[in-house]
């Protein structure tokens, strides 16, 4: 006997995230110049995994804000770590002085936060990371 039930893939949207994190100890150290070359990595980084960074910016010099678009296969944790663990890892090799600043090999502090944005607040949370100070 045949199953009569007609079988439809389900359609999935990539979930949007606003992730914060901040550099070791809170040391201003994200310079215009630096902030630039981390957009450029984590554009890269996110093309490389799959993901979206729509935007990135640098506040008050240590710390980062992030939108990020993410397909649910993807954990936010995975992506937190691609991000803070490749930039990391990178920012040290173009910037030797920052180890100078940061010990211990850690450019990051381990602890993150994320939240989901909803279509409705995805306008609010553009405007308030675009609007991050700049004190360079």
């Amino acid at each position: 006997m045949k199953n009569n039930l007609v079988r439809y893939r389900t359609c999935v949207c990539n979930i949007n995230y606003h992730v914060v994190w901040c550099v070791k100890y809170r040391r201003k150290v994200l310079t215009s110049e630096i902030e630039q070359y981390l957009k450029d990595l984590s554009l890269q980084i996110a093309a490389d995994k799959g993901f979206v960074v729509h935007l990135l910016e640098a506040g008050d010099m240590d710390h980062v804000h992030c939108f990020i678009s993410a397909p649910p296969k993807l954990s936010i944790t995975d992506i937190v770590k691609y991000l803070k663990g490749i930039t990391g890892r990178k920012l040290f090799e173009q910037y030797p002085w920052l180890r100078t600043r940061l010990w211990k090999g850690q450019l990051w502090n381990h602890s993150y936060y994320v939240e989901t944005i909803g279509s409705v607040s995805e306008d609010v949370i553009r405007r308030y990371i675009e609007k991050q100070s700049k004190s360079y």
